[in-house]
Order: structure tokens, then C-alpha cells, then sequence
């Protein structure tokens, strides 16, 4: 069946041949994603590790730190390496590498400690991303902050090198997982038709969408439920006026419960279901940095909001963002970025 109708050339096609050559001409090839990667992160990067390995080319996949248990399901995923567990084992690989894929992040900052070896290696590297303001220390950068996820910029590749009929059922499964947890299960940053032409394509494959959605988020501990539960009702505040909302978690609240990475998957979705509420932040103490994200409706830009106050930024309605400093001051910046943010925040509720 011809299926090149459906979906548009969103990548320069320029790109689509180079990115291809620069495969076929290298050996070692290195895929990198960011910092606690989610589902998006190691969705992409597994999809392109599989197509990469299915070419018979020697690649290696590595993040940052590890990830959490919902995503592990994935094909491969047993095969990634974690830089923090062997950051010299690591660096050995990306300075041998001809080849290095930066997907789902901008700059190199977002790998931590990695990003120096990365920026060191004299491989060949490109980018594949859809977060504003990608860095310049790349030969090739495919950059879309209006496609929906970094997996979904990848589906694009692989299609418009005309790679769909060789796409494996557990490539679409990687990718389905990236593009439903990067929109929130298709509820923000989903409104392009395109988005469920790239579904039906990915079903004809095979994939079981129901079962996705179950391994990832029917996949929680009970720690996690009762860390949720306390959120919800010991460190949630509402500002009624300002139509937001916000959660927080201290280190020490979050070891109350056994903290596991991911536990927090999905917090910042919930104040979004009080009546009038257009605007939830959610601000985590993790090691070293204060953590945000950012959620919004309608027109409310909380990538805006994120660049202005922590450094940030993402989608119209789903951002997020750093701080460096007390967890106390990170309250306090959010609570006066509220206040000025107060006539964007009145308009767009009367936009409802």
C-alpha cells in the first residue's frame, strides 16, 4: 500500500539523504539521550538502536543515569549503558565512535557529566530534537519544537528515507511508547492529524497500543501511590485568582516513601482536573538541582514561563525547567513569576 500521501516532508529532505549517508558511511555509531531519561528519551533512541543494529552496524547506546522500571518493557532496553555506573568505559566508546546521535535534548548540558566527553569526541554528530534553541556544536541538526516528540521525529525519518516497509514491530513499539508518554497519553501537544496518521501506521505493524499503555502506567509501586496521595493533600497549593496550582516535594518528603526515579511520572497532570485551574507546576528537590514541570491548557505558555524563571522551556503546554539553589528560593521564584505572569493568566482563562 502507498502510504506517502499521508504524511508530510516535515524534515528537509537535504537532511533526510545526509543523515542517511552519514550512516552508511560510519561503523561505530553512538546514540545519547538526556539527563533521567523518560519515555520520549528512551522510545526514540531504543527505535534508532534497533534500525541501526537491524543495518548491521555497531552501535551503543548510553545515557546519562538510569531509568525508571515502567520503561523498561522495551526491547533493548537490557542493552543500554549507563555512563554514571562506568563514565570511563563510556567515554572510551564516544571517542571511538565515528558517529553520535544526540536525540531528544538541545545542548549538551542536558547529558550532565557526559556532555564533556560528547562535545570532545571527534565523531561526526547529529541532532534530532524538538525542544527550542538547539545548540551549534553539531554537523547536522534536525530541530522541530511543533512535532510532538522526539520519536515521532523519528518515525519521520526513517518514513521519508522510505524505511516504513522495513520498520520492525518492536521499532513501532519504541516509537508508539515515546510519542504516548511525551503527549500525555495524546492529550496535549496532539492536535496535528499527522500525529494519528503516524498511529494507524504504527498499528499496522502490529503493536498492541493497549498493552503499551498498561506496561507504563499500570506499572507503579505502592510507594509511589502514597507519595501521591500525601502530594496531593500535604503540598498542594491553589491560587484561585491566578487560575494555578502548585506541588512540591522536598528530598526529605520524597524519602518518606522509598523514592524510585519515575515515581513522580505524571504528578504535575493531576491539579489540571480542579475547575478553572489553566496553569500546574510541579518542583521536585532532586541531587544537586531543583526539577520542574509545567503543565497548561488552551493558550497559557508555560514554555514562556519555564524560559523566564528556571531556565527552561518545551511545548505551549508542557515545559520544563532547572534551578540551582535552596529549594526554598526555587518556592519563592515561582511564586513571583506567578505574579507577573497574573494578565496572561486572566486571559487565557477567559479564552476557555
Amino acid at each position: 500500500m502507498n502510504y506517502t500521501e499521508t504524511i508530510s516532508d516535515v524534515i528537509r529532505p537535504q537532511y533526510v539523504e545526509q543523515i542517511m549517508d552519514s550512516i552508511n558511511r560510519s561503523e561505530k555509531i553512538v546514540i545519547t539521550t538526556h539527563l533521567s531519561p523518560d519515555g520520549d528519551a528512551l522510545g526514540s533512541s531504543l527505535a534508532l538502536y534497533h534500525y541501526l543494529r537491524n543495518k548491521g552496524k555497531n552501535v551503543r547506546l548510553i545515557v546519562p543515569n538510569s531509568f525508571p522500571n515502567f520503561l523498561k518493557w522495551m526491547k533493548g532496553a537490557n542493552e543500554v549503558e549507563i555512563f554514571e555506573y562506568n563514565p570511563e568505559a563510556a567515554r572510551r566508546i564516544l571517542f571511538a565512535a565515528d558517529l553520535i546521535f544526540s536525540l531528544d535534548y538541545n545542548i549538551s548540558k542536558r547529558v550532565g557529566d557526559m556532555g564533556l566527553s560528547l562535545d570532545a569526541s571527534p565523531a561526526k554528530k547529529i541532532l534530532i530534537d524538538h525542544h527550542l534553541f538547539p545548540g551549534e556544536n553539531f554537523d547536522i541538526t534536525v530541530s522541530h519544537p511543533e512535532i510532538s516528540s522526539t520519536s515521532e521525529l523519528i518515525f519521520r525519518l526513517l518514513f521519508q528515507a522510505g524505511k516504513y516497509d522495513e520498520l520492525t514491530q518492536a521499532e513501532a513499539e519504541c516509537i508508539y511508547c515515546g510519542m504516548m508518554t511525551d503527549t500525555g497519553g495524546f492529550t496535549y501537544n496532539s492536535s496535528d492529524p499527522e500525529i494519528f496518521e503516524i498511529i494507524s501506521l504504527l498499528l499496522r505493524k502490529n503493536i498492541d497500543k493497549d498493552a503499551i499503555y498498561s506496561y507504563v502506567f499500570h506499572n507503579y509501586s505502592e510507594d509511589r501511590f502514597r507519595l501521591l496521595g500525601f502530594t496531593l493533600s500535604q503540598r498542594m497549593e491553589i491560587y484561585p485568582d491566578l487560575h494555578s496550582a502548585l506541588i512540591y516535594l522536598s528530598r526529605e518528603d520524597q524519602a518518606q516513601f522509598r523514592f524510585s526515579k519515575g515515581d513522580t511520572e505524571g504528578f504535575v497532570n493531576y491539579p489540571l482536573s480542579i475547575r478553572n485551574i489553566i496553569f500546574s507546576t510541579f518542583i521536585r528537590e532532586d541531587e544537586g538541582l531543583i526539577k520542574l514541570s509545567f503543565r497548561s491548557q488552551k493558550k497559557f505558555p508555560c514554555n514562556e514561563f519555564a524560559a523566564d524563571f528556571f531556565n527552561g522551556g518545551g511545548h505551549l503546554n508542557a515545559s520544563g525547567g532547572e534551578f540551582y539553589g535552596k529549594f526554598e528560593d526555587a518556592l519563592s521564584t515561582y511564586a513571583a513569576g506567578l505574579k507577573k505572569y497574573e494578565e496572561k493568566l486572566r486571559r487565557a482563562i477567559s479564552e476557555l
